[in-house]
């Protein structure tokens, strides 16, 4: 009877290992921690949830009018890893498509100074914009997998400003990010914005590792005055061939239910 006991125990333990692990679940409202799960205070690649970084620089230059506009055509060059890449985006396209070539037009757009200047302004994570080793894309590339590294408490504490107006762009700025990030109506008047992101472990070399997916889902609910934020990081122990973001997003979704649920009661 042991040995089946631990047997099982055995095949439970490296199956699950298959699947994201829950490296850091962090929801807060102002300064009251509502729930934190894991190690928040690791950083790692925002992937795509830099966007929203990216964005605030955008419209506070003037290189994104509105929601809509500008509208860039795909060229060949761009990156094409989704074929729902390969079209025109628009700035709500972009952010719901999570378009890698859009962001990259705007940080070149923006020239490596202003946007290292951004970078520090927002005193986003380690700040550190130097891109793959040895590659000089850095303006390009050092929020996919790369350089750039932020936490579940400092993406927390970037959307706490964003939400609040309070970062070194223009109230528009904020205003025309926010609208982009919408996601979807929650039950009992509660709506949801956020960013999914995707990307890879990186070894000691500092190269990607394709077997370890990372995924996040970052943003906040609200429903009126009331605006929770949160952060959720997971990582994959074994290869897993979805997407570690949408994983995120889902798992992320059901906790924040379970919490606003008990909030409402």
């Amino acid at each position: 009877m042991k040995k089946i006991t631990l047997f099982l125990l055995v095949f439970l333990l490296l199956n699950s290992q298959a699947f994201a692990n829950t490296e850091c679940f962090i929801i807060q409202e102002n300064d009251r921690v509502l729930k934190r799960t894991g190690n928040c205070t690791k950083r790692h690649s925002p992937c795509s949830t830099f966007k929203i970084a990216i964005s605030l620089m955008g419209y506070n230059e003037g290189l994104l009018a509105d929601e809509t506009h500008p509208e860039w055509p795909f060229k060949p060059g761009y990156v094409d890893w989704l074929e729902i890449w390969q079209q025109p985006h628009n700035p709500t396209y972009w952010m719901k498509h999570s378009c890698v070539w859009y962001s990259q037009v705007i940080t070149k757009k923006l020239g490596l100074e202003k946007f290292k200047s951004y970078v520090a302004k927002f005193s986003y994570g380690n700040q550190d914009i130097s891109g793959d080793k040895g590659k000089d894309n850095g303006l390009t590339d050092c929020w996919l997998s790369s350089s750039l590294q932020i936490s579940g408490i400092e993406q927390v504490a970037f959307l706490q400003k964003l939400i609040a107006g309070s970062l070194p762009v223009s109230p528009e700025s904020h205003k025309m990010t926010k609208n982009i990030l919408f996601v979807e109506e929650l039950p009992n008047g509660w709506n949801l914005y956020g960013k999914t992101g995707n990307g890879y472990l990186l070894h000691q070399n500092g190269s990607r590792n394709k077997d370890r997916r990372i995924g996040w889902f970052i943003g906040w609910v609200e429903k009126g005055d009331r605006k929770i934020v949160f952060a959720h990081y997971i990582e994959d122990h074994q290869k897993v061939d979805s997407p570690a973001g949408k994983r995120a997003k889902k798992m992320a979704k059901e906790k924040l239910l379970e919490v606003i649920e008990a909030e409402d009661n």
